[in-house]
């Protein structure tokens, strides 16, 4: 029985509002920017958080990275020319210090940085030599396609081997098979025994005869010892009038630990070891657990601060329903005042009123929601971003559009069901 007449109030709500469609249309809209807003803001902010987090997760959250960092240049006051050299960096010391000295760790992996051209035949590439241990791909978001990695022979015997990135091999190899093939670099022959795929790297194709080598899946890998001997630790560059050269034994150090706690543990012991070993700050400590922490405490945050600015649409959509509510009642006092007369009590009143903005409310936010799972899908192919649309988003707007419409019809449906039912009749 309390169901049919709660349909019955229902239908009546639906039909009152229908008689001023455009009204009601227009009172919905606070609702429906406040519901889309909320989705919409929420996911864009979650897919620019989550594409943080993976390229932060591709580092390795049990990993610690060791970079060096080139210190201002000191330079002769009043000179007319600059021939110096300038030294920094990591060292094979640090690499075998923090090996043998730090507990949990699993894996060191040392990397050294060359700009250089490749060439085959008439094709011309600049490109990242990267020297490196076997264990490179364990530590990094690196994946064999072709052929294999470097091996520890390569390694102990400086092999002129060397391994590519697809991006580079499909360009220095269109017609053909690259594996076995020969290229050449400073001068020197190297056999190309493996293809690799750089997953967490951005893809840009190398252009053939940019100097600058602003390429970023143009590596060509070779193992650490070859990169050593071959061209050497000095990169030498001569300008008008000018000598520069640079020495560094190491450019990167990957330190992997068996498990993130042990890697909280290590930073201190690390930073102090490398502190003895460098008396200039020539190097950085880049910890990918405590940027991944910071970059899930900054999505809190920003999770926070947006659904608060959508959340105000929501607020001012509800005192809208309540101001047009409260004209309602003016208009429907006549109304009122016969329904008492015939019988109705105030629960009735209440509930007529109230049913009436919560369908005004519900509406509007099935409506938004609606919008605000579209407007990520068409910001994801106009804008080329991820967007990511959560069911909790969803379901807070939802829930926030159907508690305003309670809360904001309230007042309202009070105010109607305490008219005096005698003066409600007269009113014109």
């Amino acid at each position: 029985m309390r169901l049919r007449t709660l349909i019955r109030i229902v239908q009546l709500g639906i039909k009152s509002l229908l008689l001023h469609k455009m009204r009601s249309g227009l009172t919905m809209l606070g609702i429906i920017f406040g519901v889309c807003s909320v989705i919409a803001m929420l996911a864009i902010g979650e897919g620019a958080s989550y594409e943080a987090q993976e390229a932060i997760k591709k580092l390795g959250s049990s990993n610690i990275i060791l970079r060096s960092v080139s210190p201002p240049a000191e330079k002769s006051a009043g000179a007319a020319t600059q021939d110096y050299v300038n030294d920094y960096g990591l060292l094979y010391l640090d690499a075998n210090s923090i090996r043998e000295t730090i507990p949990g760790v699993q894996w060191v992996v040392p990397m050294r940085i060359i700009r250089q051209e490749v060439r085959f035949n008439t094709m011309v590439f600049p490109v990242q030599v990267i020297g490196t241990h076997p264990l490179y791909p364990v530590v990094s978001s690196l994946r064999t396609s072709a052929g294999r990695f470097l091996t520890y022979m390569d390694e102990r015997n400086r092999n002129n081997v060397c391994v590519l990135t697809t991006s580079l091999a499909e360009n220095l190899f269109p017609y053909q098979d690259p594996l076995e093939e020969t290229v050449v670099m400073d001068g020197e022959s190297f056999r190309v025994v493996g293809l690799v795929q750089e997953t967490g790297l951005e893809k840009q194709r190398p252009q053939s005869g940019d100097s600058e080598g602003k390429t970023i899946d143009a590596n060509v890998y070779v193992p650490l010892a070859t990169a050593k001997a071959r061209f050497g630790e000095t990169i030498v560059s001569r300008s008008a009038g000018s000598y520069q050269a640079e020495k560094v034994e190491l450019h990167q150090i990957t330190v992997q630990f068996e498990s993130p706690e042990a890697v909280e543990i290590a930073v201190p012991q690390i930073k102090t070891l490398l502190a003895k070993n460098h008396t200039k700050p020539d190097y950085e400590v880049i910890v990918p657990l405590e940027l991944l922490q910071q970059a899930e405490q900054t999505k809190r945050i920003f999770n926070i601060v947006l659904g608060s600015i959508a959340a105000i649409s929501l607020v001012v959509g509800g005192i809208g329903i309540m101001n047009i509510m409260l004209a309602t009642v003016t208009e429907r006092t006549r109304e009122i005042g016969i329904r008492r007369a015939l019988g109705a009590k105030k629960q009735d009143i209440i509930t007529q009123f109230l049913v009436e903005t919560v369908v005004l409310s519900v509406g509007g936010g099935l409506i938004g929601v609606f919008a605000g799972v579209v407007i990520p899908i068409i910001v994801s192919a106009l804008a080329d971003m991820k967007t990511i649309v959560t069911p909790i988003s969803v379901i807070i707007a939802f829930g926030i559009s159907g508690a305003v419409g309670v809360v904001f019809g309230i007042y309202p449906a009070s105010k109607a069901a305490d008219l005096d039912p005698i003066e409600a009749l007269r009113h014109e």
